[in-house]
């Protein structure tokens, strides 16, 4: 019951670690509210389907070592116990770097655009709006970031 419980406890830690931050074209930071930002225009020359790694924080790594601790201890007695527990820990360390990497990996888009000045720009951002080659599009800059947008 209580490996079970730290189970269930991991999977929300990595869940709420998924949706902590975004690199969305339509997500902005709390900061980037009444900043100034340059527009630039331009059309789309090419679009490539890329992915951006996912989030390595120490919550997978933290939460999959005291999952493989507790289920490493349950083998064994004494200091075969201990040892049990220890190499738990680092696999289960290891495995829930891992899975936490891979449970916050997102699709995202390099998208080439040509600015009306020439200039060819490239932006890569998340693939929660479509883009086509040829589609007129503005690229919104602050100090930190840049975005496309229709």
């Amino acid at each position: 019951m209580k490996v079970s419980k730290l189970l269930l406890l991991a999977f929300v830690s990595l869940f709420l670690v998924a949706c902590a931050s975004s690199n969305s074209g339509s997500v902005y930071k709390r900061d980037d509210a009444r900043k100034v930002q340059t527009v630039k225009t331009g059309v789309v020359e090419s679009v490539r389907t890329v992915k951006l790694e996912g989030t390595k924080s120490p919550v997978g790594t933290v939460a999959g070592g005291a999952i493989g601790g507790i289920a490493g201890s349950s083998i064994g007695s004494g200091s075969g116990s201990a040892i049990a527990a220890v190499i738990g820990a680092v696999a289960g360390g290891l495995a829930g770097s891992a899975a936490e990497e891979v449970v916050t990996r997102k699709d995202a888009l390099e998208i080439t655009v040509k600015l009306d000045g020439g200039a060819m720009i490239a932006i890569v951002q998340e693939a929660d709006e479509a883009f086509q080659p040829g589609d007129r599009v503005r690229i919104v800059e602050n100090a930190d970031t840049s975005r496309v947008t229709h």
